[in-house]
């Protein structure tokens, strides 16, 4: 028992974060993929809204100032505009959503949320791969399953370099594994939404 929590203090805060949140993470990879989304431009359209939806309720946090100060280029990782882009491109209906009105977040799970959403551009690559057998690209389309420009694995790092580097008490870690898993399951109800529960 000492060990597995020794073993455990000495991970970084991101392997930890990965850990308690891979079973979530794992059941909406397969749930997204059972839903075809690239099967045709039209199955991709619910793809699109299923994002768009999820960073619209994102995009709130990258006008939070002390995250701006914690996270590198935080205003350059926003992706909701690229997103109504590729709606646009393909001629999908982009939802009439409201600005939210809830709650200010707190910070840790904030970071959770962000943690979500900053993962999936990483593993976007295999995503930006099927998108082009529909003759779709970076540049129509998909663009926002573009990678960064100075790459999705640096860009990644430097997310989570910033996460491993914050002091955060218990209370605030399980708050950021909350949030990751808060945003784990908006992801799996919007997908269940737009691709049948």
């Amino acid at each position: 028992m000492y060990e597995e929590l020794l073993r455990e203090e000495l991970l970084s805060r991101c392997k930890r974060l990965k850990a308690a949140t891979h079973e979530a993470h794992d059941r909406l990879d397969k749930r997204i993929m059972a839903g075809d989304p690239f099967a045709d431009r039209e199955r991709y359209g619910r793809f699109l809204d299923v994002q768009y939806r999820f960073h619209h309720q994102v995009d709130r946090l990258y006008c939070h100032d002390e995250l701006d100060a914690i996270i590198p280029d935080h205003q350059g990782r926003r992706r909701l505009g690229l997103i109504r882009k590729d709606m646009q491109d393909i001629g999908a209906d982009i939802p009439d959503l409201r600005e939210s009105d809830a709650d200010p977040i707190d910070l840790p799970s904030a970071l959770g949320w962000l943690y979500v959403a900053e993962g999936s551009n990483l593993g976007a690559a295999f995503l930006l791969k099927e998108a082009a057998k529909l003759g779709l690209s970076e540049d129509f389309g998909a663009r926002h399953l573009a990678g960064a420009p100075e790459g999705r694995g640096r860009h990644w790092r430097a997310f989570t370099t910033a996460l491993d580097g914050m002091e955060l008490d218990g209370a605030a870690e399980d708050r950021l594994i909350q949030g990751a898993r808060a945003a784990f399951a908006c992801v799996r109800s919007l997908v269940d939404l737009r691709f049948g529960g």
